[in-house]
């Protein structure tokens, strides 16, 4: 059975099955199970009596219709008998995945009379006259805010906020399991941009940093833009920096693989809205050879008419031969794709015409823009946003440290500093003599990654660098690119 995307754990199924006790039943099911694509990660006997055992057989697939279909394969298997089926990534999410849980224990009335009344207003008193002290005496300290309002909700659009909640959930965990912060869900039913800066600005005393998650450009600029110049904690949109800062980390490594410079090589970048953006910028801080940005009017170059203020921007700062085709052109000879838009985008045979050594990230998810099979018979080094394929490009490498480091200092911003200082880190953590064409960044659960990445974080945020010229960059403008949705 030809599938075309791959399977994956996002897509995992457990099926429970009846088979005839005999010694060829088991590896009927496994046979069936790989001839129809799917990948089988666990068989597990759980009951039996003299003529049938009872296995739950646990495979990745790659999404709901072909689940069904390994399902159909097994059921016309002869003497098979399909009990039930369960759908693993629904069953964790079950009842959420994230919970309060209390620092202290109250097994008394004295520690009740201290964690609350009449002890707790005593530390409250405190705060009102110096509120500096909310930082040290509550859970401001260590607390996050992630902040979304559905409109851009991974790569399945606008789904509303109560759609977007397993989301937030899954981030929050992630910033306790990776950064020791603790973060809560904020969805907000509102889509209006004045809104949601009030609402986060009014909710801002309770945390020590703003997480924006989510939010569909060009609402997301403005949004963090306005929050970072009104409040006195850092706003950091993870859609923009957090893939901005693990792309250049493993950039980093990747032309240390090809012995190439940033200052050397030219740069396609498949989607100009929020993450795409973000990218670039910081590629174009970091002194690199050229870019040509590719969205859905095509190369972005200068006299191009229709362009919003952040792609005019973006078209008078890149593609210095101001080429204005399509996207497999734009790709000739470049030595690094990067592809933050819509699967499918590309073939093998685009990516044999890049230049020698090519760096191919594919970032699209579930389904990059080039198959990564065959990105790698013609790049040197080929990274996407999967955990099931080699090199993936994981924000949870940076926001995590990244808190981390700015809690952990006090600070009140997220400045440029910060996300190189991060990237710095990330890439440094693989260490020169261990990386290779499948080893560019180091796992996420790598457990020197946050400690390295908050490390850099904190001394950037305690020994800034002189402030820069204003920069008119796209973030500053009040009318953003739409979110990018790049065709060929």
């Amino acid at each position: 059975m030809a599938i075309t995307r791959l399977p994956s754990a996002g897509f995992s199924i457990t099926i429970r099955i009846a088979v005839p006790a005999d010694a060829s039943s088991i590896g009927r099911l496994t046979t069936s199970v790989g001839e129809a694509g799917a990948i089988v990660t666990a068989l597990d006997v759980v009951d039996s009596d003299p003529t049938h055992v009872i296995v739950d057989l646990t495979c990745d697939t790659a999404d709901a219709s072909h689940a069904d279909q390994v399902v159909d394969a097994l059921t016309a298997l002869d003497g098979v008998d399909v009990r039930k089926v369960s759908d693993r990534t629904f069953l964790l999410h079950l009842g959420g995945k994230i919970e309060v849980s209390s620092k202290v224990a109250l097994r008394t009335r004295d520690e009740l009379s201290r964690a609350y009344t009449p002890g707790v207003a005593r530390v409250c008193q405190a705060i009102a006259e110096n509120p500096a002290d909310a930082r040290r005496l509550t859970i401001k300290r260590n607390t996050v805010a992630v902040v979304s309002d559905g409109s851009a909700v991974l790569g399945l659009g606008n789904l509303g906020p109560a759609a977007s909640l397993p989301v937030m959930e899954g981030k929050a965990a992630l910033f306790k399991r990776f950064g020791g912060v603790d973060a809560w869900p904020v969805v907000l039913d509102t889509q209006d941009t004045d809104e949601i800066v009030s609402i986060v600005k009014a909710i801002a005393p309770a945390y020590g940093g703003i997480n924006l998650e989510d939010i569909a450009a060009p609402r997301c600029f403005e949004i963090e833009a306005r929050l970072r110049a009104a409040l006195d904690i850092p706003v950091f949109h993870d859609d923009q920096h957090g893939t901005a800062i693990c792309v250049l980390a493993a950039l980093t490594n990747a032309l240390r693989v090809v012995g190439k410079q940033l200052a050397d090589v030219r740069v396609v970048v498949s989607g100009a809205g929020a993450a795409g953006t973000a990218i670039m910028k910081l590629l174009l801080r970091q002194g690199v050879g050229d870019i040509i940005a590719y969205d859905r009017q095509g190369a972005l170059h200068r006299g191009q008419p229709g362009l919003n203020p952040a792609w005019q921007w973006l078209a008078e700062h890149t593609n210095r031969e101001n080429y204005s085709g399509d996207l497999p052109g734009a790709i000739h000879g470049a030595d690094v794709f990067i592809g933050v838009s819509a699967p499918n985008l590309l073939t093998g045979e685009d990516i044999a015409m890049m230049a020698k050594d090519a760096i191919v990230f594919a970032l699209a998810n579930p389904d990059p823009e080039v198959d990564p099979r065959e990105a790698r018979k013609h790049a040197a080094v080929v990274a996407t946003g999967r955990s099931d394929q080699p090199n993936q490009i994981n924000n949870v490498l940076a926001f995590p440290g990244v808190f981390r480091g700015m809690l952990d200092a006090h600070a009140e911003e997220f400045t440029e500093e910060m996300a190189i200082a991060a990237a710095r880190a990330i890439a440094d953590v693989v260490g020169e003599d261990k990386i290779n064409p499948t080893v560019i960044v180091p796992s996420v659960f790598d457990s020197r990654v946050a400690p390295a990445v908050a490390a850099a974080v904190r001394a950037a945020a305690q020994h800034p660098a002189p402030a820069p010229a204003a920069d008119p960059g796209p973030a500053d403008l009040p009318e953003i690119a739409a979110e990018a949705s790049a065709t060929p």
